[in-house]
């Protein structure tokens, strides 16, 4: 690979972390036992008025997986790739993690750094992108955490800086087209030159994509389909320097949950897929861009709905790894940590991006991903909590 898509080394860490005193990972969260699937998919539909029985339907992913989501494993196992990483680097900082909707909870996990001192967090979310479910619902967890622990009695919250997205950071971007060079090399020699590229993420109703990201990115797909657009293109790009074949590619959606009359963003992978059969497309490589790891989105919708129907068409197929836990990104995240530690304390800083659109804000504007019920939001321009 060409040295621009090397992650950097960052600089030895001792007291770069400064002014921050801790991480927290925070997470989707997700079910670990049978008895878990109903209580937990009603924590992520609160609101929403979905009967009991309905969300048992929807469960049976889960209950086909023993009732498990793969989601908490892969966040311990990133817990202890940044520990590990940390450790290496001779960076001091403790590593938490908590979950939206699972234990561990949120603001359990605040109230106990609170206990354990901690007052400056920055805080990583496993989501890449600029999305209301993907960045602003993490932020108004934050403002929501921060005011049961203000209503306990807490004398001095903490301050939450959440760190920028790093949708086109080198250190998650190189695992992903180390992947599909992998997943190409998987193929079937005599269709493997000819394979399509299917980069994948979840799909979200059109209006909440076109006012993703700050309000000069709005429309057209917003902040959402830009940056994945643009990370679809940088793989695209160092698959064909890396192989000498120049693909054809396309950007498509999964896991579409919304009531059928409200437009989500398409076309589904699924479809996709037939149309790239009816075309006489002799193999497809699914890349799933949107995803940090192997959740159940993927367990279920790629490697077993989407494959099924691969399957079912005679398409040869190929599904390319997720970052997860890999050691790049574990240096990425330790990168944008020392990175907004340094522009924190005032220092000029060299960020590192690929692609067309450059490094994310450090903190997200008043008009970021906008609602029709605004909440507070902590960790923005418009944050209670500054």
């Amino acid at each position: 690979m060409s040295d621009q898509l090397r992650a950097p080394e960052a600089a030895v860490a001792h007291g770069l972390a400064a002014p921050y005193d801790a991480l927290l990972l925070l997470s989707f969260g997700g079910p670990e036992g049978p008895d878990d699937v109903v209580p937990f998919l009603e924590n992520v539909t609160r609101g929403r008025g979905i009967p009991r029985e309905r969300l048992k339907e929807v469960g049976q992913h889960y209950f086909g997986f023993g009732g498990v989501s793969p989601i908490n494993g892969q966040n311990r196992a990133l817990l202890d790739a940044l520990r590990e990483d940390f450790a290496e680097h001779g960076l001091d900082l403790p590593v938490h993690w908590g979950n939206r909707n699972w234990a561990p909870y949120l603001t359990d996990t605040l109230r106990e750094m609170v206990a354990d001192g901690h007052r400056r967090i920055a805080v990583l979310a496993t989501s890449a992108y600029a999305s209301y479910s993907g960045c602003r619902q993490y932020r108004e967890n934050l403002a929501d955490a921060l005011a049961t622990l203000e209503a306990e009695g807490v004398a001095e919250l903490p301050r939450v800086d959440k760190l920028r997205h790093y949708f086109n950071h080198p250190g998650f971007v190189q695992p992903m087209i180390d992947g599909v060079l992998a997943s190409l090399a998987a193929l079937p020699d005599e269709v493997r030159g000819g394979a399509h590229l299917v980069f994948t993420t979840h799909s979200i109703p059109t209006a909440a994509a076109d006012t993703s990201g700050p309000v000069e990115e709005h429309g057209e797909g917003g902040a959402y389909v830009k940056q994945h657009l643009d990370v679809a293109r940088v793989i695209a790009d160092a698959v064909r320097a890396e192989t000498g074949v120049e693909r054809p590619w396309e950007l498509v959606y999964q896991s579409r949950s919304g009531a059928p009359h409200i437009p989500w963003l398409e076309p589904d992978i699924c479809d996709h897929l037939e149309a790239l059969h009816a075309d006489g497309a002799p193999a497809a490589v699914m890349v799933p861009i949107g995803f940090v790891s192997d959740h159940m989105e993927v367990l279920y919708d790629l490697d077993t709905e989407a494959t099924a129907k691969a399957a079912e068409l005679g398409l040869p197929i190929a599904r390319s790894a997720t970052v997860g836990a890999d050691p790049r990104f574990a240096g990425a995240v330790r990168d944008l940590l020392l990175e907004r530690a340094a522009a924190e304390r005032g220092e000029s800083v060299e960020r590192c991006a690929l692609g067309l659109l450059g490094a994310s804000q450090d903190r997200c504007a008043a008009d970021c991903c906008p609602t029709r019920a605004p909440r507070p939001a902590a960790a923005g321009a418009d944050s209670p909590y500054a």
